[in-house]
């Protein structure tokens, strides 16, 4: 069934493609310059450096001196930590990414993978203080506010996981049996590490390629409320759907809502570009239910907030 269904919207976006080519054309390079100018430059750098770090087993060294706060607070090992810490600055997919590469290197084991991606994969500081907070919030609000409802989510979500779902699971538990590391030259882990690096950014390239051209098609062909659009093309693609609440009109304490709960959701385009990080043996199902229940606290969350003021 899943297979019939991606042919099919494979097919027409084909189809919008050669009908509409001149809004296809405005779409893909939409799209392509949001990788090239944005993503390429951001993770890029942080995905080779990390790589290495991985294979030569620094985590560890690095993160010795506070790694007893994170394994009696979020009951991390080195590694989940740095996953944690990474995920904060660089945004989206970076946290999953990390959290994949730790584990199939042998650092972290597959539950502990698990339980990052509840709360490790989300959008960057510098996401939300420029486009949400400056460009779609029109800077009325805060920075502060922004980051701090989104953070107190994500860890109400995270200590949801950690005593309910992995209640039986402490931070020495998480550790997997160690692996020695392979005998690798500098050159040829570089090398390794490069082609990595560089095949996972031309995966993520795609999936933004793809989802700029199916917003531009359902954009075209939409025929219910304006409203109604907007709120579906966020949930679809997080950047399409924060510029098109900048244009809707909606009140400010609704089109905050909004934007949050598009924040914290990310959009189908990222549980894409999610699952292509993660390999066939991490499923997206758990990472999936934790967006969920974290864009219900965050509209909560801000909810109050909005009462309060």
């Amino acid at each position: 069934m899943k297979k019939k269904i991606s042919l099919l919207l494979i097919f027409l976006l084909l189809l919008f493609f050669l009908c509409f080519p001149a809004e296809a054309l405005v779409a893909s390079r939409d799209g392509l310059k949001l990788w090239l100018e944005t993503l390429l430059p951001t993770l890029l750098p942080f995905m080779i450096l990390t790589g290495i770090l991985v294979h030569r087993d620094g985590i560890a060294k690095i993160l010795h001196p506070i790694a007893p706060f994170f394994k009696t607070v979020f009951g991390l090992s080195p590694g989940g930590t740095y996953v944690f810490l990474l995920g904060l600055l660089t945004g989206y997919p970076m946290g999953a990414k990390l959290a994949a590469d730790l584990y199939y290197a042998g650092k972290i084991s597959r539950q502990e993978t698990e339980y990052l991606l509840t709360f490790c994969n989300n959008p960057s500081p510098a996401f939300l203080i420029t486009y949400v907070g400056q460009i779609c919030l029109e800077g009325q609000i805060k920075t502060s506010v922004l980051v701090g409802i989104l953070l107190l989510a994500d860890m109400i979500c995270m200590c949801f996981f950690r005593f309910v779902l992995y209640e039986k699971h402490s931070a020495p538990s998480f550790y997997p049996e160690c692996k020695s590391p392979i005998a690798q030259t500098t050159a040829g882990l570089l090398d390794s590490v490069i082609m990595n690096s560089f095949e996972t950014m031309t995966k993520l390239g795609g999936y933004i390629l793809l989802f700029s051209i199916l917003s531009a098609a359902i954009g075209h062909f939409w025929f219910l409320p304006e409203t109604g659009k907007y709120l579906f093309l966020g949930t679809l693609e997080i950047t399409t759907g924060l510029h098109g609440l900048l244009l809707s009109g909606f009140p400010y304490p609704l089109r905050m809502l909004l934007a949050l709960c598009m924040s914290a959701f990310g959009g189908i385009c990222i549980m894409a570009q999610t699952k292509s990080v993660l390999g066939k043996e991490i499923s997206l199902h758990l990472y999936a239910s934790a967006k969920c229940m974290n864009t219900a606290i965050t509209a909560v969350l801000t909810l109050i907030f909005l009462c309060l003021l």
